[in-house]
């Protein structure tokens, strides 16, 4: 008999905590290879095709194209080692999806959870796909009285108020029901956020806390462990996901409520399985818009417009950071580039031209190539360069990382640059590519703007920024005479090195514009 698989969205990788489905690549009742991407998603970084770590046919999918997944939350399911049964059908908004007439989208009995696999998978993602088949773990689905009323996964079949239980002979299409369930105990159902389920309800589903009143619009189970823990109705709340899903930031703005009223509500215990403290739905709500102009419009900070807010938001609030600037001739630059695509071969960026100083200057100045451990109360400065840049996209602001930037020449820091730009404008850049930078150079002159103080790019320790280059009136060997001038500017961590450290690496960045053979005392 096939085992029925839960594959949930992995962590794919910086923190990142939801995604939004793009495209299914696969269809119920396909065959999927093990590693087999199934779906591309788009998260706050990049899109991702993410790879399914089974082997099998796709019995259900969770979730339209557009809608937006936590991590953790199930993606589809697969039948594994066997005939799959009756094809599922896909889930509305990230439901569980179940064919009509079916007790269960898995065989009736036992049922393999998303950590349980039958091998290895070789492509791995935070999360998930090991070498080894971790130990299979398995749930016993509860006994439902026969005088019971069925619960919402109880599969009807017949006239208005009839239905084959999940304890039944067996499901309408032909499953077995108690017939194949693994002989044991029964297991009483469990209490969620204090209220028993309802029987027919299977422990950690949605329906657990839904028989009373109704459907609690939550996919997340890391959302309903938060709120038992912490004695919160989810049925209080009116979540701010898509069609009103509940997410994890509506529940801890509810608990957060809730303790500044002080009506925060102890967990119930054993003694009390139904003591929780009443409290105004307005106190758990997500906070109220706050009124608009006519005609206003708002914005859901979301995708790569939320991750970049976050980001920013922290810089501000953990950093003390400080910023100076100086003006450069950068005509010799602009030669040296012209003399270097003039001799033949790949041409060189000017933007690799400025990453061959910044290396060199970080060299010189390894204090700004550093982060702070805030916990440990320490700086770490870093043997290598892993050097940012900022890109603007048609999905906003990235900033993909060239590793180990120190050991490349032009050459290859030209073709790096090409490489990740056009991932970037694509948006096929991976969590990789977005991750682990070091220090970042930002060329905001491609704006047509000569200077800025740019927040530093949280955990790093500083930010090289480079305006627009344009003629300008400059004294040059004594004389008045036009010349190439661009404006620098460095935006550091106070807490990493004094104004003279920073100063320093500016300095050094702005003789190496002006004067590049000063470059060759470092080859």
């Amino acid at each position: 008999m096939a085992q029925v698989l839960e594959f949930k969205l992995p962590d794919l990788g910086e923190g990142l905590t939801e995604a939004e489905i793009v495209r299914w690549l696969v269809q119920v009742g396909d065959v999927v290879a093990v590693d087999q991407p199934v779906v591309e998603v788009e998260t706050a970084k990049a899109m991702v095709e993410v790879p399914c770590p089974y082997g099998g046919v796709v019995t259900a999918r969770f979730g339209e194209e557009g809608t937006e997944l936590p991590v953790g939350a199930p993606l589809l399911t697969v039948a594994v080692g066997g005939p799959a049964g009756a094809a599922g059908t896909d889930g509305p908004g990230g439901g569980r999806a179940e064919p009509a007439g079916a007790a269960s989208p898995e065989p009736a009995g036992a049922v393999p959870t998303a950590d349980s696999g039958t091998g290895g998978s070789g492509n791995v993602l935070v999360g998930y796909g090991t070498s080894q088949a971790p130990a299979r773990r398995r749930r016993v689905r509860p006994r439902q009285p026969a005088s019971a009323t069925p619960g919402p996964r109880a599969a009807a079949d017949g006239p208005a108020g009839s239905a084959v239980p999940v304890g039944g002979p067996a499901a309408a299409d032909g499953r077995p029901g108690a017939a194949g369930a693994v002989p044991g105990p029964a297991v009483a159902p469990t209490a969620v956020n204090g209220s028993a389920a309802a029987p027919g309800a299977e422990p950690g589903r949605p329906d657990a806390a839904e028989a009373a009143d109704g459907p609690v619009p939550v996919i997340s189970p890391l959302v309903r462990r938060l709120a038992r823990q912490n004695g919160l109705d989810l049925r209080e709340l009116t979540g701010s996901g898509p069609d009103g899903l509940i997410l994890r930031a509506d529940v801890e703005y509810a608990l957060r409520a809730a303790a500044a009223q002080g009506r925060t509500a102890a967990p119930a215990t054993a003694a009390e399985p139904h003591a929780r403290e009443a409290r105004p739905a307005a106190a758990t709500a997500p906070p109220a818009p706050a009124p608009v102009s006519p005609g206003g419009v708002r914005i859901p900070l979301k995708g790569v417009r939320g991750a970049v807010a976050d980001k920013l938001s922290r810089s501000r609030r953990e950093i003390p950071d400080a910023t100076c600037w100086v003006d450069a001739d950068a005509t010799e630059l602009m030669r040296a580039r012209a003399a270097m695509n003039a001799a033949g071969g790949p041409k060189i960026s000017l933007i690799a031209l400025l990453a061959r100083i910044c290396t060199a200057a970080l060299a010189r100045f390894p204090e700004l190539n550093s982060t702070v451990d805030t916990a440990a109360r320490e700086v770490v400065r870093f043997d290598h360069v892993h050097l940012g840049f900022a890109a603007q996209t048609d999905r906003g602001l990235v900033v993909p990382v060239v590793r180990d930037a120190h050991t490349r020449d032009a050459e290859s820091l030209t073709a790096e640059f090409a490489r990740l730009t056009e991932a970037a404008r694509a948006g096929t850049l991976t969590p990789a590519d977005l991750t682990g930078g070091t220090f970042t150079l930002n060329n905001y002159g491609v704006f047509g703007v000569d200077g800025s103080t740019p927040i530093v790019n949280h955990p790093e320790a500083a930010m090289l920024g480079v305006g627009r280059i344009v003629p300008k009136p400059w004294v040059h060997e004594g004389e008045l005479a036009v010349r190439q001038v661009v404006q620098l500017s460095l935006t550091f961590d106070h807490r990493v090195c004094d104004g003279g450290t920073a100063g320093g690496f500016l300095r050094y960045v702005a003789d190496c514009v002006e004067q590049p053979a000063v470059l060759l005392r470092t080859l």
